[in-house]
């Protein structure tokens, strides 16, 4: 489990005042976002490779061979060559948030995650997600509305954390 936790904190906000004024407040974080889109004439690997390589200085083949590993371990490395309007909303994601671990920023913002994942019980993809890059990434904050919150609620057994 790491929703919920020092690694990936839950931010639940009123309304959508609460949410911009949160994001504003934090100017240090790089934001994962359905009003940041991907480069529709690149494909998946090259929306993310082009971080490190205009961060870093990194070659395109010496970005694609940081990338491709963290797509593997993700499953989702058959979506590396395809464009966004062939990708689905978790490829479109993972690629987005890829984007943001990349820039090493001490946080990252995960804004609305229902709206760039509107068709899976997204808690769930969340947590496999950050749980599978958890090294490849300082802090990363959820950032959802207070009525989503108890999407996130977990069954309790004895055994739970």
């Amino acid at each position: 489990m790491i929703l919920g936790t020092a690694k990936a904190p839950l931010q639940f906000v009123a309304d959508a005042t609460e949410r911009q004024a949160f994001l504003a407040s934090h100017e240090e974080a790089v934001l994962v976002s359905a009003s940041l889109p991907m480069r529709a004439n690149l494909t998946m690997i090259e929306n993310i490779a082009l971080v490190l390589q205009f961060q870093q200085s990194l070659g395109f083949d010496e970005a694609v061979a940081r990338v491709l590993p963290m797509l593997e371990r993700l499953g989702r490395h058959e979506s590396a060559m395809s464009r966004d309007t062939d990708l689905d909303h978790e490829d479109r994601f993972v690629a987005k948030f890829l984007r943001a671990a990349l820039m090493d920023a001490p946080i990252i913002l995960v804004d609305r995650p229902a709206l760039q994942l509107p068709d899976i019980r997204y808690p769930p993809f969340l947590d496999a997600l950050l749980s599978s890059l958890a090294d490849e990434f300082e802090t990363c904050w959820i950032v959802d509305y207070a009525w989503n919150a108890p999407l996130y609620d977990r069954p309790h057994s004895g055994t739970s954390a």
